[in-house]
C-alpha cells in the first residue's frame, strides 16, 4: 500500500511540473455521467498475499462477480493540467467488512451510496485528444443506511476528447481504506462529460478609425465656439453654450431649483427649509415634522408618557397609566376600601380577629404598593363615640399602626405608609344607632400617589 501512495505522490509532483502554456485550456463546468462496475474483493486479497500471487493464479474477481452502479459527475478546471471532480455514485452490493470492524460481511446486496472530491492531475492538457491523468481526494460511503466509511479514491484514467469541452473517461480506481468500516477496492468506470454552457468565443475587435479633427471649442463643454454664445464659459446646449442660469442667486441653477424665484438650500432642492405640519418650527428644528406641536417640547405635541390618553402636563401620574377622573392615576379608592372594611379586630384590641384571614384581605393592598413605587397609602382608624375620647383615640391609632406595621413586615418602605388614629372624629354613620356605631368602628386605606 505504501508504495502504491509513493508512486502516486511522485506521479503527482511530476505534472505539477509541467510549464503552462500561454493559451489556457482550463476545463470549464462540466457535467457528466459513469456506468462503473465495483470489485469489492480482489484488493483485499492482493493485501493477505500478493499481486503475483493473484496475477498468475488468476484470482481476480470475475466480471459477473462484479456490481454494476452509476454516477453523477461535476468537473471544474483548476488550472490547465489540474481538473476538481465532485462525484454522486449508487451501486447495490454485498460489503466484505473488515474482521476487525466488528461487524460481520453482508450476504446480500444493500444500496451503497458515495460522496467523492478528487483531483485529475493530468499529464497533458485538454488540447489533447487522448490525456492520461492520475486520480486523488477524499471521499465519505453510506451502506444500507446504517454504516458510515471514509476512503481515499485514487487511480489512473484516460480521458477522450470527443469534440470542444466534451469528453470521454476511462478510469481504474482504487479506493484506499481510511476508516474502520471502510475497505479496500477497485472501480471501473466510463463516462461521459460535457459542458454545462457553450464556451464564449472570442471576438476580436479591430481598432477605430482615427477621430477627424475637432473644430475649435474655447470652453470645452462640447459646442464649438461659432455657436457657442458663451464661448468663454462652459455651459450647455439648451441655453446656446451659456450656464444654466440663477435666478434666485442662491447658489442652485433653476434646472435644479425647485423655487427657482426664492433663495434657498441645496439640501432642499432651492427651497426655503420647510415647515411641514405649518406649526412654526422648522423640519430641521421640529423632532415631529409632520404633526403639530410646541417649541418647548421641540416641535412634538405636549406628550403622553404613560399612553392612558392623559398629557403629561395635566397626569399627576405621567408613568403610570390612570384615568382622568383621578388625574391620571389609578383609581384604586374602591377597591382599598373594599379591603379595609374586611379588617376586623377583636374588640377593645389592636389584634386582628381573623389573623390568618386578614393578610389576605390585605394582600390587594400589598400587590398594588409593589406593582407601584410611587404609591402611598395613608391608614385611618376610626372608632365610634363609644368609651372616652383618649382611649378611642389611642386604640384607633393603634389598629392603624397594626396594618402599617403588617406592610413595613413585607418591605414596603416606611415613609410610603402613614398611620393616623382619629378615634370618634370623623363619624361617617348616627351613633345613636347600633348600625351607625358599627359603621363609625372602621380603618381606612387612602391612595396618594407622589
Amino acid at each position: 500500500m505504501k508504495k502504491i501512495m509513493l508512486f502516486m505522490v511522485a506521479v503527482c509532483m511530476s505534472a505539477m511540473a509541467f510549464s503552462q502554456p500561454m493559451t489556457s485550456y482550463k476545463k470549464q463546468p462540466t457535467f457528466g455521467i459513469s456506468f462503473f462496475l465495483k470489485d469489492m474483493y480482489t484488493a483485499n486479497l492482493v493485501d493477505k498475499t500478493s499481486l503475483s500471487n493473484v496475477l498468475n493464479n488468476k484470482l481476480w474477481t470475475k466480471v459477473a462477480e462484479m456490481s454494476p452502479g452509476l454516477s453523477l459527475n461535476y468537473y471544474q478546471g483548476l488550472t490547465d493540467h489540474i481538473d476538481f471532480q465532485g462525484t454522486l455514485a449508487g451501486s447495490f452490493t454485498k460489503y466484505p467488512f473488515s474482521y476487525y470492524s466488528g461487524v460481520p460481511s453482508s450476504t446480500d446486496n444493500k444500496f451503497l451510496m458515495e460522496l467523492s472530491a478528487v483531483a485529475n492531475i493530468k499529464l497533458l492538457t485538454d488540447k489533447h485528444v487522448i490525456v492520461p491523468y492520475i486520480h486523488l481526494g477524499i471521499g465519505a460511503s453510506m451502506y444500507g443506511g446504517n454504516y458510515f466509511a471514509a476512503y481515499a479514491p485514487t487511480g489512473a484514467g484516460l480521458q477522450f476528447k470527443l469534440s470542444e469541452g466534451t469528453f470521454v473517461n476511462l478510469l481504474l480506481g482504487y479506493n484506499i481504506k481510511v476508516s474502520a468500516l471502510s475497505t479496500n477496492h477497485l472501480n471501473y468506470s466510463i463516462g461521459i462529460a460535457s459542458p454545462l454552457k457553450d464556451k464564449k468565443p472570442v471576438v476580436v475587435v479591430p481598432p477605430p478609425p482615427p477621430p477627424p479633427p475637432a473644430p475649435v471649442d474655447t470652453d470645452k463643454d462640447g459646442i464649438f465656439d461659432p455657436q457657442d454664445k458663451c464661448p468663454t464659459v462652459p455651459g450647455v446646449a439648451k441655453y446656446e453654450g451659456c450656464p444654466v442660469p440663477d435666478t434666485d442667486g442662491d447658489g442652485i441653477n433653476d434646472e435644479n431649483d425647485k423655487c427657482p424665484t426664492v433663495k434657498g438650500l441645496a439640501k432642499y432642492q432651492g427651497c426655503p427649509i420647510p415647515d411641514t405640519d405649518k406649526d412654526g418650527i422648522n423640519d430641521e428644528e421640529d423632532k415631529c415634522p409632520t404633526v403639530p406641536g410646541l417649541a418647548r417640547y421641540q416641535g412634538c405635541p405636549i406628550p403622553d408618557t404613560d399612553g392612558d390618553g392623559i398629557n403629561d402636563e395635566e397626569d399627576k401620574c405621567p408613568t403610570i397609566v390612570g384615568v382622568a377622573s383621578n388625574a391620571g392615576c389609578p383609581d384604586l379608592a374602591a377597591d382599598l376600601k373594599v379591603a379595609a372594611k374586611s379588617i376586623y379586630f377583636v374588640t377593645g384590641t389592636a389584634k386582628f380577629a381573623f389573623p390568618k384571614l386578614a393578610p389576605q384581605k390585605l394582600q390587594y393592598a400589598l400587590d398594588q404598593l409593589n406593582k407601584y413605587p410611587t404609591l402611598n397609602v395613608d391608614i385611618e382608624g376610626h372608632t365610634d363615640n363609644t368609651g372616652s375620647v383618649k382611649v378611642n383615640k389611642a386604640l384607633s391609632q393603634k389598629r392603624a399602626d397594626a396594618i402599617k406595621n403588617f406592610f413595613l413586615s413585607k418591605g414596603i418602605a416606611a415613609d410610603r405608609i402613614t398611620s393616623t388614629g382619629f378615634g370618634s372624629e370623623k363619624p361617617v354613620a348616627d351613633n345613636k344607632t347600633a348600625k351607625g356605631r358599627q359603621d363609625n368602628r372602621r380603618v381606612e386605606m387612602l391612595p396618594r400617589f407622589k
